[in-house]
């Protein structure tokens, strides 16, 4: 498997984990004060989000990202589904 499927990889899954701990593990702690989901999810999606960090570094001399490219990767990690439309928009034609 190569470096860019892994990051695709790697991207679905925080992207996911960012979803799940948003829309579904913060609103049951504060409505229904059950802090479970929040501590199940928080540490994969930290671990994600250091993981998808790291590799937007590690490839971006492989993808030849400007660094506005490069900057948009970065922040896409904080915005709900950003990892979707990065994926979508520089790493699907990458293949």
């Amino acid at each position: 498997m190569n470096l860019l499927k892994i990051f695709r990889v790697v991207a679905l899954l925080e992207g996911l984990s960012y979803i799940l701990l948003l829309f579904l593990a913060v609103p049951i702690k504060y409505i229904w004060d059950d802090p479970t989901f929040v501590k199940m999810l928080g540490m994969p999606h930290g671990i994600l989000f250091i993981v998808y960090i790291i590799m937007t570094f590690w490839i971006r001399p492989e993808m030849r990202w400007n660094t506005k490219q490069f900057l948009m990767i970065l922040v896409a990690s904080l915005i709900p589904f950003g990892t979707f439309y990065i994926d979508r928009r520089f790493l699907r034609i990458a293949n």
